[in-house]
């Protein structure tokens, strides 16, 4: 299969190193420079959690129209960078090249959509998968559990199950499901859970739930989106989101949300797809989210000194 991966930093390097090693036509795309440069000259190196390995027949760039037609065209940006890549695509792909876009929290496939019909889109969520750059050309990958692939319509095609085992045989734990929008919502309510309040609170995730007061608002802020799902009609698989939601915090008190790691490298986050888009939606459904606007205004007034 021919892929292009727009975005290969940290988890976009994971992607194209093992997809690549698995004998597929890789195209990393990044805004980068140095990083594309480095892919270039001495290959792509992948180590941690996935093994050691340096890929060196990889085509590296910074304009996406170089990988032209693709098969598959991986969106692995951060959120807010979703759209410019959609439209990007949408200058060279076919009428039969599917996108597949995985970011943090909620929106990506409506960012596609103002550039390009959504027939062709495919939703993806990494659970349990980290990974950090260490330098141009080099990534650590810190953990992979599994990548949950989906239609963004909702069914199990022939293409979504084709998809499912690239995916699979470069080593992933990928699984297709017919609802797709059910675990990006899972995965939502606790990146709310935890995103803003650890990132407000400047501690990991072990600071939040050793607190009393830091906990009951972070709480509050995955209960909002957690109303906002079930009004929006989604089918979640539990009836008790605190149970759901702090059973993932216990997990790793350790680790920080990248939200929080961002701020720590004074970059700018995604704010706008995760807590901030919990008032966005709930004002749609007629819901008031005061915990997710309080704590995103007051990441944004951070993220304006940076």
């Amino acid at each position: 299969m021919k892929i292009a991966i727009a975005g290969t930093g940290a988890m976009g390097s994971v992607y194209a190193a093992l997809l690549k090693d698995a004998g597929n036509e890789v195209w990393a795309v990044d805004t980068w420079q140095a990083h594309v440069e480095e892919i270039n000259k001495n290959g792509l190196r992948v180590e941690g959690a996935s093994g050691d390995r340096t890929v060196s027949d990889l085509n590296a760039t910074t304009d996406i129209a170089d990988a032209g037609l693709c098969d598959l065209y991986i969106i692995a940006t951060k959120a807010d960078g979703v759209g410019a890549a959609a439209q990007e695509i949408s200058k060279i792909m076919g009428k039969d090249s599917l996108i597949l876009t995985i970011q943090n929290g909620l929106g990506a496939g409506e960012r596609i959509a103002q550039f390009i019909s959504t027939e062709n889109v495919l939703l993806g969520v990494a659970e349990g998968f980290g990974a950090s750059m260490k330098g141009p050309g080099h990534a650590h990958h810190n953990s992979m559990r599994q990548v949950r692939l989906g239609e963004m319509e909702g069914g199990l095609t022939d293409r979504l199950k084709a998809v499912e085992k690239v995916w699979q045989e470069a080593g992933f734990n990928a699984n297709a499901f017919g609802d797709i929008h059910q675990l990006i919502w899972e995965k939502y309510i606790c990146n709310v859970f935890l995103s803003a309040p650890c990132t407000v609170f400047d501690c990991p995730i072990g600071g939040i739930l050793d607190n009393p007061d830091r906990l009951n608002i972070a709480l509050g802020c995955m209960r909002e989106a957690y109303q906002a799902g079930k009004a929006r009609g989604i089918n979640f698989s539990f009836d008790d989101p605190d149970d759901y939601a702090l059973k993932f915090a216990r997990n790793m008190p350790d680790a920080s949300p990248s939200m929080r790691l961002d701020h720590l490298a004074k970059r700018k986050s995604e704010i706008d797809a995760i807590n901030g888009m919990v008032p966005v939606v709930s004002a749609e459904l007629g819901l008031s989210a005061p915990y997710n606007e309080t704590l995103s205004a007051v990441v944004r007034k951070i993220e304006a000194n940076f």
